[in-house]
């Protein structure tokens, strides 16, 4: 599907008048950010690390010298 000039323009058209042209730059932005995550989340590389991390063991609880009177 090929869209020319003209129809670009037209949905540009279409966009300004159900929008506005306040809330163009907050919709560019919430569409390019969703677009960003789109190709993040297919190309593989996610920033979140779900491997199990080695954790070491705590030692078990020493219990204190009771004082002598």
């Amino acid at each position: 599907m090929n869209l020319g000039f003209g129809e670009l323009l037209l949905i540009f058209l279409v966009i300004m008048l159900i929008f506005g042209a306040s809330k163009l730059p907050a919709l560019g932005d919430a569409l390019g950010k969703g677009l960003k995550n789109f190709k993040r989340s297919v190309s593989g590389n996610d920033e979140i690390d779900v491997t199990p991390k080695k954790e070491a063991i705590p030692p078990a609880e020493q219990k204190a010298p009771a004082d002598k009177k």
